[in-house]
Order: structure tokens, then C-alpha cells, then sequence
């Protein structure tokens, strides 16, 4: 004889956060709805987790559903669960937030998306749900984050000039940065590997390219390296 339960269950959910940088600009994907309820509103890309998955295949799922998006940093942020947070019935949500390189993945809308789009961090329209609070959450852990640990790079080019990291340190943290104090730090970790080529921009004189080393920061991390910027 199958059990069952005595109480009645609440639905369970994944939202995710998809963070990309454009020149100097932190933005955020969002898609717009084309169902019920909120439909016209943007939204966060997500999703009901199935029976027979873990959270975190749901979110990547989701994230290949209904933005195209695959092999990407992923990590889970926080559970949401206000009573009234969804107008259909009880429902948690498990959220989850993405940095990927901008320029390599455009926005997409799924089947039951209107549209998807990506849109600055200072200016994003009125969310579904509670959405707001999620992107907020999202932020908020992201800038902590890039202080202790490398992830800012999943957001760049593979190949990257000193300006462009500093951009991106700045549009996270939301704040000016001195070059050469910004420039002496980051360069003391030994991760990051000067190439022997150069990037134009605009007037200035081409500026050098590196690479960071994911290899031997792993390597240094196992030995207690603390990445703080």
C-alpha cells in the first residue's frame, strides 16, 4: 500500500538570476510572461521542479528553456517562500543565480515566454511575483562574492585587458576604484597570465590582454589562498 501524506504539500520552484556585464554595465536577463498570472510583466527565467529532479537540474534546465543557456556558473542563493508570494497556489522557490559572458549568449524567449531581454541593474522594470526581492538578494550576494573569490571572470571575455576587469569590479561593487591601487592588487595573486596581444580601444594606445588561471588558483586555493580585492 502506497503512503500518503496527511498534510497538503507545497508546490516548489526554481528562479534564476542570469548575470551578464556589457561595456562598464552590469545587467540582468529577464524574460517577459506570456501566461497567466502576471502575463506582459518581466520576470526572472525559472520554473516547478519535477518529481524526479534535483534543484539544481531544474535550474539548469530551466535556464536552457527558457534562455538557451548551458554550462554556465550556477550557484544557489536562497529559498523564497512568503504565503502569498503566488497568486495560483503555496508556493516555494529555491533561487538560484547565473554569470555568464554577455556578448556569447543573447537573449532568448521561450515557448512560453513573449520575450526575453537584457536590461541594466539600474534599470529594471516592475517584476512579477517577488521577483524584485530575488534580483535584490542576487546583487546583494554577488558583491560580496567578488571580494573573496574569482568568479568576476565568468563574466568576462576569456582574453581581457586591466581596464575591463577594473570596469567590472566597478559596475558589481558600485563604486570608483583607484587604477593603480586596483591594478597592484589584482596583479600580486600571480593568476593572471599576460599575453603577447593587445586590444584597441577607442583612442588610447592598444592595451595588453591576459588570461586568468583557473588551474593554479585552484591549486593555490587548496593551500588557503584567499582571493580578496
Amino acid at each position: 500500500m502506497a503512503h500518503t501524506y496527511q498534510y497538503p504539500r507545497a508546490a516548489l520552484t526554481v528562479d534564476c538570476v542570469v548575470f551578464g556585464f556589457d561595456e562598464g554595465d552590469l545587467k540582468v536577463l529577464l524574460i517577459q510572461r506570456g501566461l497567466e498570472p502576471f502575463k506582459g510583466r518581466w520576470a526572472l527565467p525559472g520554473g516547478f521542479v519535477k518529481v524526479e529532479e534535483t534543484l539544481d537540474a531544474a535550474a539548469r534546465r530551466e535556464l536552457e528553456e527558457e534562455a538557451g543557456l548551458t554550462n554556465v556558473f550556477l550557484e544557489q542563493l536562497y529559498t523564497f517562500g512568503t504565503v502569498d508570494r503566488d497568486p495560483r497556489e503555496r508556493v516555494v522557490s529555491v533561487a538560484y543565480y547565473a554569470l555568464v559572458e554577455l556578448s556569447r549568449h543573447a537573449a532568448k524567449a521561450a515557448t512560453d515566454a513573449a520575450n526575453a531581454r537584457w536590461f541594466s541593474v539600474a534599470q529594471v522594470p516592475k517584476l512579477a511575483f517577488d521577483h524584485a526581492d530575488i534580483l535584490e538578494t542576487a546583487i546583494e550576494r554577488l558583491k560580496g562574492k567578488v571580494r573573496y573569490q574569482p568568479i568576476g571572470f565568468e563574466l568576462l571575455p576569456p582574453k581581457f585587458t586591466l581596464s575591463q576587469l577594473q570596469h567590472l569590479y566597478e559596475a558589481v561593487l558600485e563604486t570608483k576604484l583607484d587604477k593603480r591601487n586596483f591594478r597592484k592588487k589584482v596583479l600580486s595573486f600571480d593568476l593572471l597570465v599576460p599575453l603577447k596581444e593587445t586590444q584597441m580601444s577607442g583612442r588610447h594606445r592598444p592595451a595588453q590582454l591576459f588570461e586568468f588561471d583557473t588551474e593554479k588558483y585552484e591549486k593555490l586555493k587548496e593551500r588557503g589562498l584567499l582571493f580578496e580585492l
